[in-house]
């Protein structure tokens, strides 16, 4: 049987046959250039002079042999020197004030491109996280738009003024000899035939090697973290771990060394063309000084000049390569760019009326969206989408928490509890009803006043790897310290945090695992407090915590929920007796509700629920309800 990596492996496969860019990708690209227009500007007259200035010092050489050859004197052969000297200076300054607007202008577009890409990923719904990989997209942000700055950077500098260089050549070798600059002409195409097809084979190299340069970043960022890192110790598979790696690192290096001998091949014989030129020039440019009809001097700066007619022939040939090559990380930047957000914040979005909030589904029916909605092939790493998706999960649900209610949700595993709740703060749209906050449509509602309504607590407490105080503040990034102390002692974690060398600037670690599971979920309760949002959602919010966590947790919960209205998820059903009303969710639609005695006594789903948790002995089951 085949080996389901290497499977997976060979669908990521860039095919043999080079594959053209994308259509508008250059009008894309001027867009991104246009607010530089000044600083591109600049650039382009600095190139230009550097341009010239190339061209004056041939001439300026064949000056001095025809002097000398004359004998025009000393002062004359010396003056055309002392030019020449001064014209090198001036280029050496113009050259560095080049390199530096040329870097002004790279990383300003480097800044441009990050920004945009970063915010747009920010804007993706929840279902773009859970399918893509994390590896993929951080390799989209850093690898490929450090590329693409490249074809704005070295390949456009390189390009201007190889370009005004060759014009300005191609018009002092006319004028000082038409007949030396035809045969040096009849070689021209030797470097404009290869252009093409190597620059599309190279552009298809550099697209196989950021697919595999994006799944090892994805391998490292997955299996660096605490979690990834634990559960390959666990299953004994770091030498699997090692070959895929490696299998990969393979394959980028024999594509590095592919493309990188593939350019110098190409580079070699359009330096050895060039020095069969110059030899030509010479022969018969020697040939015609001998017949008098050319001045020493003058094949000595044809000579030269023809230096900077095929070093930058030479340059726009393998800059093509090297533009297609570049051109390919934008082409990867735009492709994020233009997976569309699903969820869009109204042009006339409200606020939240003020007051306690009530919590409304009215015949809300929804399915999770299809992965060509959502996602891109090569950020999952597969040859193509998966095609399921799109089918309807919760059926016309209808329920109502009145302002400052408890409304519990309970019901077996996958029947649609954490998606009904999902729909609250809007990680997800309804396909029909509505989700209402305080009479209100989530969808009319702007999206700060979303967040600052519904606080959520889920069932993995997720911290960022950064200090207690900086993940408190997440919630309320201008809450005092006296603030956080003050959520941390109604979250019960006051003198835990006081206990610590560093206090408030205490590192939690990746994922807040330098914590212990409650003390986790009791932070992330704490740093809800903060925010003090009007609805509180619990998804299974003690579901992994020994009893002793629990009964913390669950203090820091009833503090968390006093005079807010809330959705609680329920995993232990002991812990919601006493809501205002518990729903029974099955396959996706409400099939029972009311009160804990109520359900009880009616002997539905609830009191099944109920008894498999609880035997005649007291025992309590772990099942997930």
């Amino acid at each position: 049987m085949d080996n389901p990596r290497r499977l997976m492996r060979g669908t990521m496969r860039t095919r043999d046959v080079p594959r053209a860019l994308a259509p508008g990708t250059l009008r894309r690209i001027a867009g991104f250039a246009r607010p530089h227009h000044a600083k591109l500007a600049a650039f382009l007259a600095l190139s230009t002079v550097a341009a010239v200035l190339a061209v004056a010092t041939p001439v300026l050489a064949g000056w001095v042999v025809d002097g000398i050859v004359d004998r025009a004197g000393a002062g004359v052969v010396v003056g055309f020197a002392v030019l020449i000297a001064l014209i090198a200076v001036v280029d050496a300054g113009v050259g560095l004030a080049s390199r530096w607007q040329s870097a002004r202008i790279g990383e300003s577009l480097i800044l441009d491109l990050r920004r945009a890409v970063f915010t747009h990923v920010q804007r993706m719904p929840v279902a773009f996280f859970t399918r893509t990989r994390t590896g993929a997209l951080v390799s989209r942000l850093n690898n490929d738009v450090i590329g693409a700055q490249t074809a704005l950077t070295s390949t456009l500098s390189g390009l201007v003024t190889n370009v005004i260089q060759l014009v300005l050549t191609l018009v002092v070798m006319l004028t000082l000899s038409w007949q030396v600059t035809a045969l040096a002409l009849l070689l021209l195409p030797v470097f404009v035939l290869p252009a093409r097809s190597m620059g599309l084979r190279l552009a298809d190299l550099r697209r196989e090697a950021s697919v595999h340069n994006a799944a090892m970043t994805t391998q490292m960022t997955e299996r660096f973290s605490a979690p990834g890192a634990t559960l390959v110790k666990l299953f004994g598979r770091p030498e699997e771990e090692a070959d895929e790696f490696g299998d990969r690192a393979n394959r980028v290096r024999d594509i590095g060394v592919r493309s990188a001998m593939a350019a110098r091949v190409f580079l070699t014989a359009l330096t050895l063309v060039s020095a069969l030129a110059t030899a030509l020039v010479y022969g018969l440019g020697g040939w015609l000084a001998l017949q008098g009809q050319l001045a020493a001097g003058t094949v000595v700066s044809l000579a030269l000049l023809l230096t900077r007619l095929y070093s930058p022939l030479t340059a726009l040939a393998n800059a093509r390569v090297d533009i297609m090559t570049a051109l390919v990380a934008f082409e990867r930047v735009f492709e994020v760019l233009d997976v569309q957000p699903m969820i869009t914040e109204a042009r006339d979005a409200r606020t939240v009326p003020a007051g306690a909030v009530a919590v409304e589904f009215d015949a809300v029916r929804f399915g999770y969206p299809a992965a060509d909605q959502v996602s891109l092939a090569s950020l999952e790493e597969v040859a193509v989408l998966d095609t399921r998706g799109g089918d309807e999960v919760l059926h016309g649900v209808d329920f109502r928490a009145e302002p400052g209610q408890l409304v519990a949700l309970v019901g077996s595993s996958g029947a649609g509890k954490s998606t009904i709740a999902s729909l609250v703060p809007r990680l997800y749209d309804v396909e029909s009803g509505a989700v209402r906050l305080g009479g209100v449509d989530v969808r009319e509602l702007s999206f700060a006043a979303l967040r600052d309504t519904v606080g959520v607590v889920t069932q993995d407490g997720h911290l960022f790897h950064d200090s207690i105080g900086a993940n408190l503040r997440y919630g309320a990034p201008g809450a005092t310290d006296e603030e956080l102390w003050d959520a941390l002692r109604g979250a019960r974690l006051e003198q835990l945090v006081q206990s610590l060398p560093d206090g408030l600037d205490t590192v939690v670690g990746d994922r807040g695992y330098r914590l212990s599971g409650g003390e986790r979920q009791r932070l992330t309760i704490a740093r809800l407090l903060l925010a003090k949002p009007r609805v509180v959602i619990l998804d299974e919010a003690t579901a992994h915590l020994d009893s002793e966590s629990e009964a913390a947790v669950q203090a820091a919960l009833a503090e968390a929920l006093r005079g807010r209205t809330a959705l609680v998820i329920a995993h232990r059903l002991s812990t919601i007796r006493a809501a205002d009303q518990i729903l029974v969710v099955e396959g996706g639609r409400v099939v029972e509700r009311g009160t804990h005695h109520v359900l009880l006594a009616a002997g539905g789903r609830y009191a099944t629920l109920y008894r498999t948790q609880f035997d005649p002995a007291g025992r309590t089951e772990s099942i997930a309800v």
